[in-house]
């Protein structure tokens, strides 16, 4: 009786709509599920998308004000070795970074490692770096960051020079989960294709979580959509960038296959494996968006 009770409950649970309170549709064929979505382009920008022409700056200081207008190394005087997304999007972006980076076909790279911190998400396997620099504002994190052969302290919001770093410097220019803070993106990102290679990349990285006191007004007024846009605008009224791109990077894995009646009938511990299963999926799966805009120099 008790295991006519265990199936019966199986059954029901299996029935429902959803398990860990995803949604799990019912009608998609398992064919058609993909086992990750990784590295999906939303769209690629040209000028069209704008209302003004590269160097026609449209936004007022008010755009790039803050709630908390105060400077910002008393704010980042304390070192935070925390990292501000979750695993799942720290391993995707990490997969996406090795995707990247193994499409420029160099036998190293220079990055560049823009509002950097303890840890910098770069790939190891199969890839071979030359310089590695960071700029960031707390130095004791900086120092900590095994990845970089290098690091400068530097407030951008205050000097958004580069000017220590030659034309045709990097390879890469990595942000992650920073472009939110920066108030003066322009000059920031007029730097940023100079100091790049021809051919180099760009990768702007952002989830939904900032510090709200400390991101841009525009910034907390706009959804993912807008803000893809924001960043996407930085670049184009910044410089003749070869290519403007917008991507959802976060991996969304496939929800396991349902098992019949019939089967749990003859075998309930079916059931439960899947009940784990999915539920696993959907944890996974309710985790850190993650998008990025890259340009191409």
């Amino acid at each position: 009786r008790s295991q006519s009770k265990m199936i019966f409950f199986l059954l029901a649970i299996i029935s429902s709509p959803s398990v860990g309170g995803a949604f799990i549709p019912p009608s998609i064929p398992t064919v058609l599920r993909r086992t990750h979505l990784a590295s999906k382009s939303i769209c690629t920008f040209d000028e069209t998308d704008f209302a003004g022409k590269q160097g026609d700056w449209p936004y007022t200081a008010a755009d790039l004000n803050r709630l908390d207008s105060s400077d910002d190394s008393v704010f980042y005087d304390t070192p935070r070795f925390v990292t501000h997304i979750d695993d799942g999007a720290i391993s995707t972006l990490t997969k996406f970074y090795q995707q990247e980076f193994g499409s420029l076909n160099k036998d190293s790279l220079d990055v560049l490692d823009l509002c950097s911190s303890w840890i910098s998400h770069l790939p190891e396997n199969d890839i071979k770096y030359g310089n590695v620099v960071g700029v960031g504002m707390n130095e004791r994190e900086l120092a900590a960051n095994k990845q970089l052969n290098d690091f400068v302290v530097q407030d951008l919001n205050e000097n958004p020079s580069l000017s220590q770093f030659e034309d045709n410097s990097f390879d890469v220019i990595c942000n992650v989960v920073s472009v939110d803070y920066l108030t003066k993106p322009l000059e920031i990102f007029q730097e940023m294709h100079r100091i790049l290679r021809p051919g180099g990349i760009s990768l702007m990285s952002f989830s939904n979580r900032c510090f709200p006191t400390k991101a841009i007004a525009m910034w907390l007024q706009a959804d993912d959509i807008g803000r893809l846009t924001i960043v996407g605008s930085y670049y184009h009224y910044s410089a003749k960038w070869a290519s403007i791109e917008a991507l959802d990077i976060k991996e969304m894995q496939q929800t396991p296959e349902r098992p019949s009646a019939g089967d749990i009938m003859k075998n309930p511990s079916l059931g439960l494996a899947w009940m784990n299963a999915a539920s696993a999926v959907a944890k996974n799966n309710q985790g850190d968006p993650m998008f990025v805009v890259k340009g191409v120099k």
